[in-house]
């Protein structure tokens, strides 16, 4: 801590639906077998280089669905989570030197990544946790500390605004690129600055709120040209009793209608406008719909999960049928909230 400086806080576990082992990652390489990936991009000297600026912070050859709460994913050929924004800017301008690609990914708790994997780096911003009070209302936040924290340090604060993070689920630098929130709120109520990193050269770019370009669910902050790596927050007194009641409602309304005991990445669609993707889908008959292990959730229709052994490749076939099947019937495109990644 520099002195006289706000007591920096260290992040806890992540808060993530569906975060436990399953089945399918004990049954080590069941799910990576031959012909489930194409060639590695990384050359015996590109491995080299990135544990020499990374030790036990890079793994290779890392199958994905360790690090999705959907389970799922082919393995990435390296899958890099330095402990800081430093340790992040020399990865990301090595892999510049090389010309190797860099894939951005936060918590994993809004990601699919393709059967084949992930060739070249993921990046993963687990690793940084930072968490510190800047004045009297100011909190500034780094991309892998957990919504959950985040919450926390507000509560224990009598800081009001994150009262929506209680039921959402993730990382602050995933949050921030889709403008995570809930019907009571969004991260763009409360967010005044977001650093990112870019992916072509490691330079820092600063934006303010307005640059942000925050939407439903969406930013201007483009995940395949630059990476999330703090933010700063503004938040307004409230007593934590009022907040504390707020919290409890939102994640009982969770509760009792969001699937439990399946892996899931939430809400699969965006909200058209003025609608509910699950109505739609409800009202297509598509819930108990199957394509293997995956399914449109009896319990609420937007949450497409993982009952077992899916593969992306069941969800992704699911998908296409429950869109399909909208278009058909209500005349209405649904567009993904969960994002893609990866190869077939």
């Amino acid at each position: 801590m520099t002195p006289g400086g706000p007591a920096r806080v260290v992040d806890d576990e992540l808060e993530l639906a569906g975060d436990e082992l399953d089945a399918a990652d004990r049954a080590e390489g069941a799910a990576d077998g031959p012909g489930a990936r194409g060639a590695s991009l990384l050359t015996a000297d590109d491995r080299a280089a990135l544990a020499a600026l990374l030790g036990g912070d890079v793994r290779f050859d890392e199958p994905m669905r360790r690090h999705t709460t959907l389970k799922i994913g082919g393995p990435a050929d390296a899958l890099a989570e330095p402990g800081s924004v430093g340790a992040l800017i020399a990865v990301v301008r090595a892999c510049a030197a090389r010309g190797l690609p860099v894939t951005p990914i936060g918590a994993g708790s809004n990601l699919l990544v393709r059967d084949g994997g992930v060739r070249g780096v993921v990046l993963g911003t687990r690793g940084l946790r930072g968490l510190e009070r800047v004045g009297a209302t100011g909190i500034r936040v780094e991309a892998g500390v957990s919504t959950g924290k985040l919450l926390k340090t507000a509560l224990d604060a009598d800081l009001g605004g994150l009262e929506f993070l209680g039921g959402v689920p993730g990382s602050v630098g995933g949050g921030m690129i889709m403008n995570a929130g809930t019907y009571l709120g969004e991260l763009k109520d409360v967010t005044r600055e977001v650093t990112t990193v870019r992916l072509s050269d490691g330079e820092r770019v600063v934006r303010d709120l307005a640059a942000c370009g925050f939407v439903y669910r969406g930013s201007a902050i483009r995940a395949d040209l630059e990476v999330v790596v703090e933010a700063r927050l503004e938040l307004t007194p409230r007593p934590r009793a009022e907040m504390e009641a707020t919290i409890k409602g939102l994640r009982q309304r969770r509760h009792d209608r969001e699937p439990k005991k399946v892996s899931n990445s939430g809400s699969t669609f965006k909200n058209p406008p003025g609608e509910f993707a699950g109505r739609l889908i409800e009202a297509c008959g598509l819930k108990g719909t199957r394509v293997g292990d995956a399914e449109v959730s009896p319990a609420h229709a937007n949450w497409l999960v993982n009952t077992g052994a899916a593969r992306a490749a069941d969800l992704l076939a699911l998908i296409a049928l429950v869109r399909a099947r909208v278009q058909e019937v209500h005349g209405v495109a649904l567009e993904l909230e969960v994002k893609v990644i990866g190869e077939d």
